[in-house]
């Protein structure tokens, strides 16, 4: 069953939720035919394709919600009026609002693709196949159509197809294809003659002549569905072709429109499903995991960036993808990003730990400041909570530092500054015990220094001048200090164990406790 919710964010922009009784889940489609008695059955997500009146919607929202369908989709103008709002908020029944533009056939097809895909397995890496197989049928058919090497992209330049015919080549042709992505010395020249300021803002076809380096010339024609820019059909053509010719492959440029909606949807489908999924684990489900996980051992794991939890998870998908990790396992909870990553070192395979650090060495090369936290290995899927509320507490210890030497930490790193933290956590909820509560009454009557003092002198045994140095001020100072301290407190710091209870609470009162 796929939630209403998901279904109406795949296909943003021309679907808009409009009552979401937070429990609606379909997993099949009809189109309606009241007059025939068709209202759908129990899970189904109804069209409204005939509807035009208040009325009729309102009957529709009656017959639906009694047949017990999950949802019902009307044009928008319809959806938003209240008399239909407030029968489908009585009936619990979810409404979505159809973009009065939005053609229905259109929309029956990229709704059946997303609803298909979410009933495949989350592990089939094949589940865009159809849609793919399409758009290369696509490349095909335009290489015919204009005589020319052609290539489907999307709008950051990422090779989506291309057709079986690649004879006319330059080198540019052969590392797009082969890397699934335009060369960054190309991307800079067709940006500097301005090509993809055209594509985005024009309907119109592109003709790039040849340049210098030997890019030899293409004309290229972009995909937008609703005025918005989705990707760009590339000829490797001798000349400008004949304006018929431009024509046909504008055509054939709206049906890849549509297979670019569609795969879109369903790769956002998947990575919501795969989230919600993780977000499950790392709560504690184990439940089905076996089936979709990587072999284990794994570790969980903080990933740090600038952005809030959704904007993090959108970069992270972004590098990961960019660094071959093609099905990224990723997910958002309680504020904060997250990976599974299985616990290995070696740097080529992607979706390891030792991979996962070399991406975060080579981001900072790209002026990217990220983090990644992990927890300790986890060699059950039960242990994934663990692992994670480890990952959390290396976060909380090392802080957002991106300095190379802790970008990347694991707990077994820092498992001694863990053990403190832990600890002050506690004390920092209960009473100041022993003479320390003296020294701190002190502090806050006389405007003092007293545990400053004594927490430096406890950092650093037997050498007062490097004491004295880590708080500014001169080794006598730090003498007359401790012997004031001596006097209020009568503290005996010859004994191990006082010593210790003394650090403890210091860091509990002089450290701040983490935000997080």
């Amino acid at each position: 069953m796929l939630s209403i919710a998901d279904l109406t964010a795949t296909l943003a922009g021309l679907l808009t939720l409009g009552v979401d009784p937070s429990h609606g889940e379909v997993d099949d489609l009809t189109i309606a035919e009241p007059g025939h008695g068709v209202v759908g059955q129990p899970g189904d997500l109804v069209l409204g394709v005939g509807v035009e009146t208040v009325e009729a919607a309102v009957a529709l929202v009656d017959a639906a919600s009694a047949a017990g369908a999950g949802g019902l989709v009307l044009r928008r103008n319809l959806a938003a009026r209240r008399q239909v709002r407030d029968r489908a908020r009585r009936a619990g029944l979810a409404l979505v609002g159809l973009a009065e533009q939005a053609s229905w056939a259109h929309v029956v097809w990229l709704l059946r693709g997303v609803i298909d895909r979410a009933s495949t397995t989350a592990g089939d890496r094949r589940g865009d196949a159809p849609v793919q197989d399409d758009l290369f049928a696509l490349a095909d058919a335009a290489a015919a159509l204009v005589d020319a090497p052609v290539t489907i992209e999307d709008a950051q330049s990422r090779v989506l197809a291309y057709s079986s015919r690649q004879d006319m080549t330059d080198p540019a042709r052969v590392s797009t294809i082969v890397g699934r992505r335009v060369p960054d010395e190309v991307l800079a020249s067709l940006r500097a003659r301005g090509v993809f300021r055209r594509l985005a803002r024009s309907d119109e076809p592109v003709f790039v002549p040849a340049d210098p380096n030997g890019l030899l010339p293409r004309l290229v024609v972009p995909v937008r569905a609703g005025g918005e820019w989705l990707g760009s059909i590339w000829a490797v053509v001798e000349e400008r072709p004949p304006a018929d010719l431009v024509a046909e492959l504008v055509q054939t440029s709206s049906v890849v429109a549509l297979h670019l909606l569609r795969l879109r949807a369903q790769a956002d489908l998947s990575r919501r499903v795969a989230a919600d999924r993780l977000r499950g684990v790392l709560s504690g489900s184990t439940v089905g995991a076996d089936s979709w996980l990587p072999p284990g051992p794994w570790r969980v794991v903080c990933l740090g960036g600038e952005g809030g939890a959704a904007r993090l998870l959108d970069l992270w998908e972004s590098v990961s993808r960019r660094h071959a990790w093609n099905q990224p396992l990723l997910a958002d909870l309680d504020g904060r990003a997250y990976a599974v990553v299985r616990d290995s070192d070696d740097p080529l395979v992607p979706g390891t730990w030792g991979w996962l650090t070399a991406v975060v060495d080579r981001a900072r090369g790209e002026s990217l400041e990220l983090t990644a936290r992990a927890g300790r290995p986890a060699h059950a899927v039960a242990e994934l909570e663990r692992s994670k509320a480890e990952a959390l507490e290396v976060e909380r210890v090392v802080g957002p530092s991106t300095d190379a030497a802790t970008a990347s930490t694991v707990h077994e790193d820092v498992w001694a500054r863990v053990t403190v933290a832990r600890a002050c956590a506690s004390l920092r909820d209960g009473d100041v015990l022993g003479p320390l509560a003296v020294l701190a009454d002190h502090d806050r009557e006389h405007s003092s220094d007293h545990l400053l003092t004594l927490a430096a002198w406890l950092d650093h045994p037997g050498a007062p001048g490097r004491a004295a140095r880590s708080i500014h001020v001169h080794p006598n100072t730090l003498r007359y200090r401790m012997n004031r301290i001596a006097d209020l407190a009568g503290l005996d710091l010859d004994d191990p164990v006082v010593r210790l209870a003394l650090r403890l609470q210091l860091s509990a009162l002089l450290e701040a406790p983490s935000s997080a």
